[in-house]
């Protein structure tokens, strides 16, 4: 076990105090996931990417080999964060690249939430690197994929282990909105959860609609009456 105490996680992290970092979403690692379906992990990732924006949660978005192997980041993800620098490495542990550390330094929050492909190398790589360098590594599950599903439960058993705390999407998101009486993000976050959330996202909408009788979100259908109904 780490020597980090406990009692680092026991706090819950805010969106002042945390960074989100993306690794390697990009197409050749998407090829070699077979832990989760890959729609639902794009979808994930974007959705986490769009929260954090909303939330001015500080993100660091990182690639590996773009134009001679993996290809370029998702554009679902780019889109999310235009114009923002991609930290181009060659090394498959991105804390070994100064640029990328540099990038998290420049974050100045030692909550880190990590993201990316695959979990077993590219993830957990830096994750134990970042512990021993006394940032809080937190591994947001969902929006990675490893090669088999044993891979991705060994590489979450063994970064565990070391330290890390794991969160999947929805529970991580949420942890920054924390209570439903702050106002100031509420309609964006229920906009994006809406979108991006599945079933929960339905439910979402449900309220709006049905109990607060709120607009829907597309154009309201209409209800013809069976025969004998008024």
């Amino acid at each position: 076990m780490t020597n980090k105490s406990q009692s680092d996680y026991q706090k819950l992290y805010t969106a002042q105090d945390t960074a989100v970092v993306f690794i390697d979403h990009q197409p050749q690692m998407t090829f070699g996931v077979a832990s989760i379906e890959r729609g639902t992990l794009i979808n994930n990732v974007v959705l986490l990417a769009k929260v954090a924006k909303e939330f001015q949660v500080p993100t660091v978005l990182t690639a590996v080999e773009t134009e001679s192997f993996s290809g370029y980041v998702w554009p679902q993800l780019l889109d999310v964060f235009p114009g923002q620098p991609v930290v181009e490495r060659s090394s498959m542990n991105a804390w070994d690249d100064s640029k990328f550390r540099a990038a998290i330094e420049a974050t100045g929050k030692k909550n880190i939430l990590l993201t990316g492909l695959w979990t077993e190398v590219c993830v957990t790589w830096p994750a134990l690197d970042m512990l021993a360098a006394g940032f809080n590594v937190y591994v947001v599950e969902d929006c990675c994929g490893a090669t088999s599903p044993e891979a991705h439960q060994a590489a979450l058993s063994r970064m565990e282990q070391a330290g890390v705390v794991r969160l999947t999407t929805v529970g991580a998101l949420l942890e920054w909105q924390r209570d439903w009486a702050r106002r100031e993000h509420y309609d964006a976050l229920m906009g994006l959860l809406k979108q991006h959330a599945g079933a929960y996202g339905v439910g979402v909408e449900y309220a709006y609609t049905m109990v607060h009788h709120a607009a829907q979100s597309a154009a309201k259908p209409q209800v013809v009456a069976k025969k004998g109904e008024h």
